[in-house]
């Protein structure tokens, strides 16, 4: 369901799109970053931590700033409900309530990795030449708990979203 749960605001942003999977994956890999720069963290927990913090989207749905002003959603009976009756769930929720309950280190790592993947898709919407991006860039980035998380920030707001294969072509052109 995460795969066909889209992530609803970029409706107000006027332009892209992405799934909740496709955003937890990003967060992921954020967060094993995030974690490769923090000594004596696990790195591994982060990983998964990250790749199920949006699982109860697959039966809310997403909902965005606007959203949450009006509507009311169950999260964590959402998670509780799928993945009850797996062997795994007691370690799910685990990592779960951790996450929602900013409990270590780990969790706000990747509750900066789930913001640093909003930055990523609003530094290519700016460079790609949408307007409204910019005013929202200052939110994200004032949502970041962490130094290691504000690092990376800085890093990315430096850099254009397309340099990771321009500035190569431009060396080794076909």
């Amino acid at each position: 369901m995460l795969k066909r749960t889209m992530r609803t605001g970029y409706a107000f942003l006027g332009s892209g799109n992405e799934s909740a999977a496709a955003h937890s994956f990003n967060t992921a890999f954020i967060a094993y970053v995030l974690g490769k720069m923090t000594p004596g963290v696990d790195v591994s927990r982060m990983v998964l931590m990250a790749l199920i913090h949006d699982i109860p989207e697959a039966r809310t749905g997403d909902a965005n700033a606007v959203h949450k002003r009006y509507v009311k959603r169950e999260e964590k009976r959402a998670f509780e409900d799928a993945v009850r009756n797996t062997f795994l769930s007691d370690e799910l929720l685990e990592l779960y309530n951790e996450y929602e309950e900013s409990k270590s280190l780990e969790a706000l790592l990747v509750q900066d990795a789930d913001q640093i993947d909003m930055l990523i898709s609003l530094k290519e919407q700016e460079d790609c030449g949408n307007p409204n991006a910019s005013m929202w860039l200052p939110f994200v980035e004032k949502r970041l708990k962490t130094d290691q998380a504000r690092a990376l920030a800085n890093k990315i707001m430096k850099t254009h979203w397309a340099s990771w294969w321009m500035d190569d072509f431009k060396k080794n052109p076909a």
